[in-house]
């Protein structure tokens, strides 16, 4: 029979009650054509709809140091998507889940990595090391 200590105990409904709040610390997407993806991530309530545009700006640690602002977008074909590093935060990336782009690290403010989206899709993207904080975010390609 194995036998647990206090400490041992503890420990481990800490990490359940850790692990119930974690979905509350982001948005929700349940209504969303991303599968999901959001739902645990930090700064997302809306997907800004940004198809008139031919460049658009995501910051890199903003709101909060481990969020893009805005989490979800929706842009048409052939746009650029600058992706602005603010300084917050530690050292921070930006990688397609499905293997589309990946950026260099970066931390120091004004850094950027920029990618031209040409094919209408989802594009589900996160920061390495900060995936499981709830980095994340969502490019949506569609025809206009």
């Amino acid at each position: 029979m194995e036998s647990y200590s206090r400490r041992r105990t503890l420990a481990v409904a800490g990490s359940a009650v850790v692990a119930g709040l974690a979905g509350c610390a982001g948005g929700s997407d349940d209504n969303s054509p991303y599968d999901g993806w959001l739902a645990g991530a930090n700064n997302f309530e809306t997907v800004a709809e940004q198809t008139d545009t031919a460049t658009v700006t995501i910051n890199v640690g903003a709101p909060s140091p481990y969020a893009f602002d805005p989490a979800a977008v929706r842009i048409s074909p052939e746009t650029t998507v600058t992706w602005e590093w603010t300084g917050r935060g530690s050292s921070h990336n930006v990688v397609d889940n499905g293997g589309a782009f990946e950026s260099d690290y970066h931390l120091e403010a004004g850094s950027t990595f920029e990618y031209t989206f040409s094919e209408p899709g989802v594009y589900k993207y996160y920061c390495t090391p900060h995936q499981t904080q709830g980095m994340l975010g969502v490019i949506e390609v569609v025809e206009p």
